[in-house]
């Protein structure tokens, strides 16, 4: 198949490539600019997967370079990871983000419809669309309203919606997945479990003080690693129903305190650092809980989460131990 990435050098693209290669795909990547920063992926991409990858460059905000993306290659599938995706950010700059998120997913459906109708869509969206859902409710599965409580959350429920109604309307394989929290190699500081691995990172090479900086440790997650995501991205892309969304989630409930303390002992720093809660670090308004019923993926594909949260860890540790230099 010939399968394009949006978001190629963003956290998952990444993965999902490596996944993509290895099971012999000729696969894209959609780059915003051609300053090189493709090459930045090579952190989890490995040189010989790199060398099989092609690129394409373009502007989901912009709808003519779509366009023209799309006239000149056909594909198979699209996986539309491409976002404004930090939930803090989006109370900094909601427009910003509603205009990536919303927009840029209106624009690239539109053009797929036009150009490429018989393509299929997979569009990222989040657990963050079903808001703060009360754990007594039990786990969230897909029938729970859309009710997000950051603008982060708004602008991907816009997006979600939008793409299934084209789905319904014109007969087109567009679908959603709903991947709730999920982290690993590459994933950005400013995100919790990554922040306080990069945190410890630093601690064990001198570079800071041995102080850890956090944000609410009482939130709790169904959490999942990042290739995980990627293979139910993939098993869903060859076998989904049009129009349907599909939560991605693990099966173990995590505090973000049992995941520091989790951190700390793989670092042996366990006792040895100072815990401090940062407010600057604590979302504006927070989840408490999700817990993820992600049934529907499961019975369609047979995809099951693989890899134990010790060895996300482990990785994401020592991934920003070789990224700190």
């Amino acid at each position: 198949m010939r399968l394009l990435i949006t978001g190629v050098t963003g956290f998952v693209g990444p993965h999902l490539a490596n996944l993509l290669v290895s099971e012999g795909h000729e696969v894209y990547g959609l780059v915003r600019t051609s300053n090189g920063r493709e090459d930045d992926i090579r952190d989890v991409v490995r040189d010989e997967n790199f060398r099989s990858l092609r690129f394409v460059y373009g502007e989901l905000t912009d709808y003519s370079s779509l366009e023209r993306i799309l006239k000149a290659q056909q594909y198979d599938g699209i996986f539309h990871l491409a976002a404004q995706s930090h939930p803090p950010t989006s109370f900094v700059d909601p427009r910003g983000t509603f205009s990536i998120n919303a927009l840029g997913s209106v624009n690239l459906a539109e053009a797929v419809r036009e150009f490429q109708p018989a393509c299929r869509l997979m569009s990222c969206s989040t657990s963050e669309v079903y808001g703060a859902v009360s754990s007594e409710k039990g786990p969230i599965d897909e029938g729970f309203p859309l009710a997000p409580v950051n603008p982060y959350g708004v602008s991907k429920a816009a997006a979600d919606l939008f793409v299934r109604e084209r789905a319904q309307s014109y007969g087109l394989p567009f679908f959603v997945s709903r991947a709730f929290s999920h982290t690993g190699p590459r994933r950005g500081r400013r995100f919790s479990i990554s922040s306080d691995a990069y945190q410890i990172a630093r601690v064990l090479k001198s570079l800071q003080e041995p102080i850890i900086r956090v944000g609410n440790l009482e939130s709790r997650r169904t959490i999942m690693d990042v290739r995980d995501t990627c293979s139910a991205y993939y098993s869903l892309m060859l076998k989904f129903a049009a129009g349907e969304a599909y939560n991605i989630g693990g099966d173990e409930v995590f505090s973000m305190g049992d995941v520091l303390r989790m951190l700390l002992d793989i670092a042996n720093l366990d006792g040895k650092v100072q815990i401090v809660v940062d407010p600057e670090l604590v979302r504006p308004i927070d989840i408490p809980v999700q817990l993820c019923n992600s049934e529907k993926c499961r019975r369609l594909t047979g995809w099951q989460p693989q890899i134990p949260l010790q060895k996300t860890l482990t990785d994401l540790l020592e991934y920003w131990q070789a990224k700190i230099r």
